[in-house]
């Protein structure tokens, strides 16, 4: 229901033209004179990050900070104290002591001890440096105190004065093409895999792109690829499945069909598609699902590929990710689109020490979501207790900013309260730590070791039918080390 109406384009003072335009176009669409904000992501987190004014910046804030927390019929606190209820009665009709131990039972932390057990350590571990980066935010800012709606201004101030990196900069050496081509080089090294282009599939768009997937020349399936945005289409970025993988009472083994589907910039006549860093990112995340999907080989659909356990299912997606910050693959393809010139090596170590910026706050910030999600479904409310005492009481002390009253984000946190991760919101660093470990395994070897790799594609292979700790103990011959999330995040120092 909320937007931001601006009359003054001195109010835009840090924004860049093309935001300008986009933000012009949402006040026209209704029927407005200047410029429209709204709290959809694409267009309030560049407002928060570079909008010179602090005033907007902090009403924009409030917003976002009381959606579904009005007075009003779209006021989300008492769903929200009969979803925990409903939940929690449940858990105890099924024999549990509360809807935690229902949903864990079958997750790879097997119980919520292990997940508060592993919370706290990483709490601890991540303490100093968020309060590190903090501190640093206070030396380079020109307010008495800061809040949070000055954090994301000035953390990239700071990340511009230490890195003097942008996508502005970087972008002109990922195009959309290049990208690809390095993932499926990738995919050649890690796997085998051979991609070939086939233009007689049918498709539901005349923009996806469809490759047979190959190894050692045999059929492996088909990826679909679905890159740019359109009237009607979701945002965002996302793996999907049309056919999974399974073996059929004769012994045929039926392969999949995945797709992964995004919303990259569209090629205009001037230049490719060129993709943000933070894109690039995105796209090997996904290629980790469907590269997942595409090494299954077990007997039934509903356990082959990405059908795992909950917070097993990151693994894949975040391993990849790793090879984008990696200056042996970076140098590999990362090429100017219009002279052909290799990205500068002093690019390549500004993105490899950015890695781990700010890291220490964000891992905090994490923290405190994964353990409102499990105090929620743990222990629940006390009686008589807002939701915003709540929230005070158990996100109080790993809050790096003052609160601002009357703002709430539980009755906007769909993750858990529409989304299936409820009891599970752990499950995003949880699989850091698997993808540091696994990763690291890599680097002491070397990042396409075949031997290696071998044994991870027995992994991703396996599916949902063995137990993933298991699997995990096989591939890397130890159960994940929480320290190789440490070290990589720069936690320690």
């Amino acid at each position: 229901a909320y937007y931001l109406h601006i009359n003054k384009e001195e109010d835009l003072a840090g924004l860049t033209e093309d935001y300008k335009k986009q933000a012009a176009k949402e006040a026209k669409e209704r029927d407005l004179e200047g410029w429209v904000i709204t709290l959809d992501y694409p267009s309030y987190l560049p407002f928060m990050t570079y909008a010179e004014n602090r005033a907007l910046r902090k009403e924009l804030s409030l917003a976002m900070g009381q959606r579904a927390f009005k007075d009003n019929d779209q006021n989300n606190e008492e769903i929200i104290k009969q979803i925990v209820q409903l939940r929690d009665a449940r858990a105890k009709l099924l024999s549990y002591a509360n809807y935690a131990d229902y949903v864990l039972e079958k997750r790879m932390a097997e119980s919520p001890e292990k997940v508060m057990d592993f919370l706290l350590e990483l709490k601890d571990k991540a303490e100093a440096a968020a309060k590190r980066d903090y501190n640093a935010l206070k030396e380079i800012a020109e307010v008495e105190e800061l809040k949070a709606y000055d954090h994301a201004y000035y953390a990239e101030k700071l990340r511009m004065k230490n890195y003097n990196i942008s996508d502005e900069i970087l972008k002109p050496y990922f195009s959309l093409e290049n990208v690809k081509n390095a993932a499926f080089d990738l995919a050649y090294k890690l796997f085998d895999f051979k991609f070939q282009p086939l233009k007689d599939i049918p498709v539901y768009h005349k923009d996806v792109e469809v490759y047979e997937v190959l190894e050692s020349g045999v059929h492996k399936g088909l990826l679909y690829m679905d890159w740019h945005p359109r009237k009607g289409k979701r945002a965002g970025a996302w793996m999907t499945s049309f056919k999974g993988q399974f073996k059929d009472g004769e012994g045929k083994n039926h392969r999949p069909h995945v797709a992964i589907v995004c919303n990259f910039s569209k090629p205009t006549e001037e230049k490719p598609s060129l993709l943000t860093f933070n894109e690039v990112t995105t796209l090997f995340h996904e290629l980790g699902h469907a590269f997942h999907g595409l090494n299954a080989d077990t007997k039934y659909e509903s356990l082959s590929g990405t059908s795992v356990r909950w917070d097993f299912v990151e693994l894949p997606s975040q391993f990849l990710e790793n090879y984008c910050y990696e200056p042996e693959f970076l140098q590999s393809f990362a090429k100017h689109y219009e002279t052909g010139e290799a990205i500068p090596i002093e690019y390549i170590e500004k993105i490899a020490d950015s890695a781990a910026y700010m890291e220490g706050y964000q891992t905090f910030r994490q923290l405190s979501f994964a353990l409102l999600d499990m105090e929620y479904h743990l222990h629940g409310m006390r009686t008589g207790e807002s939701i915003e005492e709540f929230e005070d009481r158990i996100m109080g002390p790993l809050s790096i900013y003052p609160k601002t009253p009357g703002t709430a984000m539980s009755p906007s946190f769909s993750h858990i309260f529409a989304g299936g991760y409820a009891a599970g919101y752990y499950s995003y660093k949880w699989a850091e730590v698997l993808d540091a470990d696994a990763f690291a395994y890599f680097k002491k070897f070397g990042i396409f070791n075949k031997a290696i790799a071998s044994k991870f594609k027995r992994l991703l292979a396996a599916g949902g039918t063995v137990d993933p700790m298991e699997l995990y103990i096989h591939f890397r011959g130890q159960e994940p080390d929480i320290n190789a999330l440490v070290e990589r995040a720069k936690l320690n120092g």
